[in-house]
């Protein structure tokens, strides 16, 4: 969330800063709903001032005055409506707030879309087969590893079933990613609730303007989470991190849950989109002055896993309009994968800044007696799953159909190859 103070010290910059991301933000209703607020408290300051005069004037005499007893009357029926008042503008002020996307950094491209993403590197070449590669969706069934069929008849479209040597290599591969991030880089792993709160979702970002893309229980109010981000983000809300724990890096598996709504067509096809797939997640808690170089270090955790399993791979910085709302700055890493001639998305790595922090409310003292400051947020995929299988599957596929298991794999599946 955007703090109000910024809002109202420079919203001309405000504007043109979310302009950039295509948002017509309502600065001017924010502000008038801010001044609102504050001559309301201003006045009721001033009447519990007068109140409390009066009320040391009366503890010096025996006397009543009539007038003086019927004016704190009215004066106390006045506090009261400019209480309700009050409440009613601070709650309207804060669903505005919260309708805010976060500002982007300078270094973020303008543009209102992926064609203004800017290709920064790309690791590795899309290596020429000598033979026609087959997409993963025809790989997967030649090879009985993916049912597509039984996954529409158990959960509708979108839903797929993993089978045999196909369920063991998604296994492997979340496995391995958890030892590389907890092992090499120094993660600390959680194991984290699918279903989290209304207060969690906000606080994240996700909620309200996502309301639409995640599955809800309505009894309970409880939101499946759509990545492990949501959860993290919240680990510490409404606390106060002591000298020293700062900074912290996560990383969590878990199944996430999204309502996809691609156009229909090819996009569709295989385990690209699927309504619940698995992730491997990777969160920071930084020092505002760290969060850009823990950025960068970010996606190198995210890059290393396409190195180790061999697969070409290219990094974008997206543009202002295509980024996520909570994000200042993100890069996206895309493997490629022959079958579908592809570069799939399979992380996004984004520096937050203190956008989730003050929606939650997670600060820390950076030493002993100093105020507390609001920490910056950053997350990205270690990798999203689906999509790295497709990339595995079509990269390792032989010319008789077969598939090679990445090397770095082996000790976990337990076998070398799927035929």
């Amino acid at each position: 969330m955007i703090s109000i103070e910024l809002v109202r010290s420079q919203p001309d910059a405000v504007r043109e800063a979310l302009r950039k991301r295509g948002e017509d933000a309502p600065v001017d209703e924010i502000l008038e709903v801010d001044a609102r607020r504050r001559s309301s408290i201003a006045e009721s300051d001033r009447l519990r001032a007068r109140r409390n005069e009066v009320s040391r004037q009366l503890g010096r005499t025996k006397e009543r005055p009539p007038e003086l007893i019927d004016e704190m009357r009215a004066v106390g029926s006045r506090i009261k409506e400019l209480g309700a008042d009050i409440a009613e503008l601070e709650g309207e002020l804060h669903e505005l707030l919260l309708g805010l996307p976060n500002l982007p950094d300078e270094s973020a491209p303008v543009g209102p879309d992926d064609d203004a993403n800017v290709l920064v590197r790309t690791m590795g070449e899309p290596a020429e087969l000598d033979f026609e590669p087959l997409p993963h969706w025809e790989l997967g069934e030649r090879l009985g590893i993916i049912d597509f069929a039984r996954g529409v008849k158990l959960s509708g479209s979108r839903f797929y079933v993993l089978k045999g040597k196909g369920a063991r290599l998604q296994r492997a591969l979340i496995d391995w990613m958890l030892d590389l991030h907890t092992e090499e880089r120094g993660y600390v792993e959680l194991y984290l609730p699918d279903l989290v709160s209304r207060d969690t979702a906000t606080a994240s970002g996700q909620l309200p303007k996502f309301a639409d893309t995640m599955y809800h229980d309505d009894e309970d109010d409880l939101w499946m989470v759509p990545t492990a981000e949501v959860p993290i983000a919240n680990l510490f809300r409404d606390e106060i991190l002591e000298p020293g724990e700062v900074p912290m890096s996560f990383v969590a598996h878990t199944p996430c849950f999204r309502r996809e709504k691609a156009a229909a067509g090819r996009e569709t096809r295989g385990i690209k989109r699927g309504h619940q797939f698995e992730k491997v997640e990777l969160f920071k808690f930084v020092e505002p002055e760290a969060s850009d170089d823990a950025l960068e270090e970010l996606l190198a955790d995210a890059e290393r896993v396409c190195e180790r399993l061999g697969i070409p791979h290219r990094v974008l910085l997206l543009s202002t309009g295509s980024m996520g709302g909570a994000a200042a700055k993100t890069y996206d890493v895309e493997m490629w994968a022959p079958g579908v001639r592809e570069w799939l998305e399979v992380s996004s790595c984004s520096n937050c800044t203190d956008y989730q922090a003050r929606r939650a409310r997670v600060r820390y003292r950076p030493e002993r007696g100093a105020p507390a400051k609001l920490v910056h947020t950053l997350n990205g995929s270690g990798l999203g799953v689906p999509r790295v299988m497709i990339s595995i599957m079509e990269s390792y596929q032989q010319a008789d159909g077969s598939i090679v298991v990445p090397p770095v794999l082996r000790p976990y599946t337990g076998f070398e190859r799927i035929d």
